[in-house]
């Protein structure tokens, strides 16, 4: 059985973002040399998200709406986590987005469904944050 291990790096311009990482886990098979496995690609950071989805603009923009309804960023005094730092609805919105994805490797392809797409979801952006891609199979 072969195992592969890399890191991925971001640094948003922005507080929250949705990345396609797609590209970059196909990048990762490649390397790893598994033609029959799963990926593991998680977020190592608890305000960033690794989730499948459709890679649509507008479906982005009602994550947002949404997950800002459900954890709004302001008015930062709302939350006891805000104190030393002003990002507990990151945390929030980390736990309803998903901190992991595990993907089918079948013929060295990413076995997905229709239209689905790796995304990262930073939270609490503007600084370094990584993701772990985990490969393992033959």
């Amino acid at each position: 059985m072969k195992s592969y291990r890399k890191e991925l790096w971001f640094q948003t311009d922005r507080r929250r973002q949705i990345i396609n990482i797609t590209p970059q886990a196909k990048v990762c098979l490649a390397e790893s040399g598994v033609r029959e496995g799963l990926m593991l690609v998680n977020a190592m950071h608890i305000t960033a998200s690794v989730f499948i989805n459709d890679d649509e603009p507008g479906l982005h923009q009602d994550f947002e709406t949404w997950l800002e309804k459900l954890a709004p960023e302001k008015p930062y005094d709302q939350y006891r986590h805000n104190g030393y730092e002003d990002n507990a609805d990151a945390h929030l919105k980390r736990t309803i987005m998903g901190r992991e994805v595990v993907i089918a490797i079948t013929d060295g392809k990413l076995d997905f469904g229709p239209w689905e797409q790796v995304f990262y979801g930073e939270f609490d952006g503007m600084r370094k944050k990584r993701v772990l891609v985990k490969i393992i199979g033959e």
